[in-house]
């Protein structure tokens, strides 16, 4: 049945988990739909015929409707919108929790392209390449202008921002290329902005990974970058440990926990972290490049606002190698710091080029 309706409908192939729950409720909504509104067009062509005005001067009746018909034709429709509803908000929360487990790539945005970056160092452009019945979770952002994520297949879409990170994430499920779209009218190439997931099998995917490891490690061995005049890094969280020192993170950062101007990075990614405002954060991809982006938005309670905002100044690969450098700076579960005490360390003066990862 499921098959039968999904052509029926035009639908594309079901490639992902999701994919099949969400044509559930498209099924249902449609068929709902379809049953009640035939019902509605036979019972009008009936009332028509039977209750039609047989002379000119006929009165029309005053009719009183009884209480529980009243009732019947709010509450039945209320409960199957409400039904549609609990189902669909079911599946935006499962859309918005990826599993602990999940595999992370880097989505960059950029007119007319899509550029795909793994943690482990390989990246590529139009040619995100998964494993099979593993979950990946996406990390979503944009160079330019609003973009948007679209996988026909796997029935996911999902906004790309300029200057923060949107997430969503799939579990395929059938090795094969599946087509990604821009979803959101972006300039005049959005409809050649057009990629493609390779989904291939477990362990096709792992000795993938390990010869694009093996040929990086090969390559800076062997090659300097010229405009950096060092080796190339091997992984995106060592470009994120060089562009720390570049653009003056750790003057206010520290990496092993010591006091300073900005909370330190060790063990922050998933700390929870009081505002000044009393409000409680979890310190995900989102907040942290939000902190780069828009110091300002956000302030730690116990730590001066001295963070200058790197609006403009860090490409979105870049803020991603950032991100991933201080993910890379977790020993264990980190405990919350709501007990920090509302007054911070006191400095003298506060360098004009800190990078606050994560707060100001």
């Amino acid at each position: 049945m499921n098959e039968f309706l999904r052509r029926a409908l035009f639908l594309p192939p079901q490639a992902s988990t999701l994919a099949t729950e969400v044509d559930h409720l498209h099924y249902f909504v449609i068929l709902t739909t379809l049953v009640v509104s035939t019902v509605i067009g036979v019972l009008t062509v009936f009332f028509m015929v039977r209750y039609r005005r047989r002379r000119p001067n006929q009165p029309t009746p005053h009719i009183e409707s009884p209480f529980w018909m009243e009732s019947l034709f709010v509450i039945v429709p209320l409960s199957i919108f409400l039904l549609w509803f609990r189902i669909g908000f079911s599946q935006f929360i499962d859309l918005s929790t990826p599993p602990p487990d999940s595999m992370d790539v880097y989505v960059m945005a950029k007119q007319w392209m899509w550029k795909f970056a793994y943690p482990e160092g390989p990246n590529g452009l139009s040619v995100l390449r998964v494993p099979a019945n593993r979950p990946v979770r996406l990390l979503i952002t944009s160079r330019d202008v609003i973009h948007s994520f679209y996988v026909p297949a796997f029935r996911i879409k999902q906004d790309a921002l300029p200057g923060r990170y949107t997430q969503t994430w799939f579990k395929a499920t059938k090795v094969g290329r599946y087509p990604v779209f821009c979803a959101e009218y972006c300039g005049t190439g959005h409809s050649t902005m057009r990629a493609e997931v390779d989904v291939v099998d477990p362990d096709e995917f792992d000795k993938w990974i390990e010869s694009e490891r093996r040929g990086r490690v090969a390559q800076r061995d062997t090659a300097i970058a010229p405009e950096r005049g060092a080796p190339e890094p091997t992984q995106m969280a060592a470009e994120g440990r060089r562009l720390s020192a570049v653009h003056g993170c750790l003057k206010c950062h520290s990496v092993d926990g010591t006091p300073h101007i900005g909370p330190t990075w060790l063990d922050m990614y998933h700390r929870q972290e009081k505002m000044v405002d009393g409000e409680v954060l979890t310190v995900d991809e989102r907040y942290i490049t939000q902190s780069m982006m828009d110091p300002k938005a956000r302030q730690v309670q116990g730590y001066p606002l001295t963070m200058p905002s790197f609006q403009g100044r860090l490409q979105a690969p870049e803020s991603a190698a950032i991100v991933e450098y201080i993910k890379s700076l977790r020993t264990g579960e980190p405990a919350s710091t709501f007990d920090r005490p509302s007054e911070g360390p006191v400095y003298q003066e506060a360098p004009t080029r800190a990078l606050g990862g994560v707060t100001p």
